[in-house]
C-alpha cells in the first residue's frame, strides 16, 4: 500500500523549511549576477542604406486574375492562401480548391484535382505574376495580374 507524504512525518504534518528574507534576497541576487554574464548585449545598429533589402513582391494572399497572353481564358481568378490552399474561380463554373507549395518563398508546385504540377516562375512583381505549369503535354503559360 502506498502511503501519502504526510504519513511519513510522525506528527502528520508536512515539514517546510523557512529561510530568512535576507538569505532569499542574497540567493536571488547571486542567481541574477550569475546569469547576467550568460547573455551578450548586442548594440542595435542599422545596416547601411546600400545593404537594406527592398521588400520583395509576393503572390501570397492576393487575388490574381488571368490576363493576356495566357493559355487559360482571361477572367479566371487565382488566390494563393498563406496556409497552402489554392482557390480557383471562373465566371462560368463553381470555385475549385487545390494546394500549392513553395521553397524559399518561390512557388514550386500547384496541385489541382489531386495532380501536382511543377511550376516555373517567370516573373513576379506587384503588377504581374507570370508562371509556366509543366504539364505532361505542352507547358501552360499563365499571366496573372491583380484583380480589381
Amino acid at each position: 500500500m502506498i502511503q501519502h507524504c504526510q504519513n511519513w512525518v510522525p506528527s502528520g504534518r508536512v515539514r517546510r523549511f523557512k529561510l530568512p528574507a535576507k538569505i532569499w534576497g542574497l540567493t536571488l541576487m547571486l542567481a541574477v549576477s550569475l546569469f547576467a554574464g550568460c547573455f551578450e548585449r548586442v548594440a542595435a545598429t542599422e545596416p547601411p542604406a546600400s545593404q537594406t533589402a527592398l521588400p520583395s513582391a509576393s503572390f501570397i494572399n492576393k487575388v490574381w486574375k488571368v490576363g493576356e497572353p495566357s493559355s487559360i481564358p482571361p477572367g479566371m481568378l487565382y488566390i494563393f492562401l498563406s496556409e497552402g490552399t489554392l482557390v480557383m474561380a471562373s465566371p462560368n463554373s463553381r470555385p475549385a480548391f487545390g494546394k500549392w507549395k513553395s521553397e524559399g518563398g518561390t512557388l514550386t508546385t500547384m496541385i489541382e484535382e489531386g495532380i501536382p504540377y511543377k511550376v516555373n516562375v517567370v516573373k513576379l512583381s506587384d503588377d504581374e505574376f507570370k508562371i509556366t505549369l509543366i504539364n505532361p503535354g505542352k507547358p501552360t503559360e499563365l499571366t496573372l495580374v491583380p484583380a480589381e
